[in-house]
């Protein structure tokens, strides 16, 4: 068996979690409490709990202004498309909207970052050559 990441995430609402990670990304929903909420993220555990909001810096990457921390998936080319239009169908507000990041470049990838309810920035990106994933 790969190993497996297990993430803990704080939310304010865990209705508001449900519906983003559950219904939108479609994670199923593993065991909870009224305070805590498992994910099954493309097959990591997530863990939402309920706890206060943590204060976010940015760096610049490529021209964007990426919020840290952040977590996300590498997905497949058209997995990340078809991610794409749909939060685009959704309305979902970008931080970075989707996109092409190195264009020409060793490590080329599309990227896109959006916000969960609670705050926390998601990454989801993609590479044509996923050799690439950590070329210099």
């Amino acid at each position: 068996m790969r190993p497996r990441f297990h993430l803990a995430i704080p939310v304010d609402d865990l209705a508001a979690a449900r519906r983003f990670y559950g219904e939108l990304l479609g994670c199923a929903e593993g065991r909870s409490s009224s305070h805590w909420v498992d994910f099954d993220f493309e097959g990591h555990q997530l863990v939402a709990h309920l706890a206060p909001r943590a204060a976010q810096a940015h760096n610049p990457v490529d021209g964007d202004d990426v919020p840290v921390p952040h977590f996300g998936l590498v997905l497949g080319w058209e997995a990340w498309e078809a991610l794409a239009a749909k939060l685009t169908a959704a309305g979902t507000q970008f931080v970075i909207a989707p996109r092409i990041r190195f264009a020409g470049q060793v490590g080329e990838q599309a990227v896109m970052f959006l916000h969960d309810p609670a705050g926390n920035a998601l990454e989801f990106k993609a590479f044509k050559d996923i050799g690439q994933l950590f070329a210099r």
